[in-house]
């Protein structure tokens, strides 16, 4: 990782926040696939309900998505991007408290919100503040730290699992899914917002520029979003049903 050593220091700490946030986002996401069998013995959820609490966090991650898109245009990136981390955090956390499926699938959804959140907002800040010559390198780092996620669900889950009673045990590694919330900290001292997203925000104020996301299905730019947005629906698509 040569590139890494030739980035700027601003642009090292929004690639390890990006990087560490989806990595975070994986953590939480993943820790479900641990617990489901504890949790269908334990409430007495049968294979839809199952099912349901599985999907129901992926759906709502898109519109998560499309929420904290429309909040980081308006509010700005980091901010946006430190709310996701707490949110998602925070419904994890939550749920090592619930008492029955109804409690988890409301958090389970409104979990979703956040990540969805977090990957869409930290997209935006790494192509808008490492530069070109980084730039596909430093997202396809970031987009592989989902793996040291899912790592780290595993260790977690069997130190707990190994230590604590069942009962207990998946309880706490919820509580573990809290730890994301410390990113926060580190991106507060040292994570600006995007110079670009600076300068169109001012040039907003002054009237010197109006924007809409409809501009997007304008057409000299319907066909790239067309496609585009058949790729990632396939890729999303296939992994997320091979997973």
């Amino acid at each position: 990782m040569s590139w890494y050593s030739e980035m700027s220091a601003t642009e090292k700490r929004t690639f390890i926040s990006a990087a560490g946030g989806w990595a975070m986002d994986a953590l939480d996401f993943m820790v479900f696939t641990f617990v489901i069998s504890t949790l269908i013995t334990l409430f007495g959820i049968d294979s839809t309900q199952a099912g349901m609490l599985a999907t129901v966090t992926l759906l709502f991650s898109a519109i998560g998505g499309w929420i904290a898109g429309i909040l980081a245009d308006r509010y700005g990136r980091v901010r946006i991007l430190q709310a996701t981390i707490l949110w998602f955090s925070a419904c994890t956390f939550a749920i090592g408290f619930a008492q029955n499926f109804e409690q988890i699938f409301v958090l389970r959804a409104l979990q979703g919100l956040g990540f969805g959140g977090e990957w869409a907002v930290g997209s935006v800040l790494m192509g808008e503040i490492v530069r070109t010559e980084f730039r596909g390198r430093a997202v396809g780092t970031v987009q592989s730290a989902w793996s040291i996620g899912w790592g780290i669900a595993a260790i977690v889950y069997t130190a707990l699992f190994s230590w604590l009673p069942e009962d207990y045990a998946w309880r706490a590694l919820f509580w573990v899914g809290a730890l994301p919330a410390l990113l926060v900290l580190y991106m507060r001292r040292g994570v600006p917002e995007p110079e670009v997203f600076q300068r169109v925000r001012k040039q907003q104020a002054a009237g010197d520029t109006r924007t809409s996301m409809w501009t997007i299905f304008s057409p000299s730019l319907i066909r790239t979003t067309a496609l585009t947005s058949l790729l990632c629906t396939g890729v999303q698509g296939g992994y997320y049903a091979v997973t």
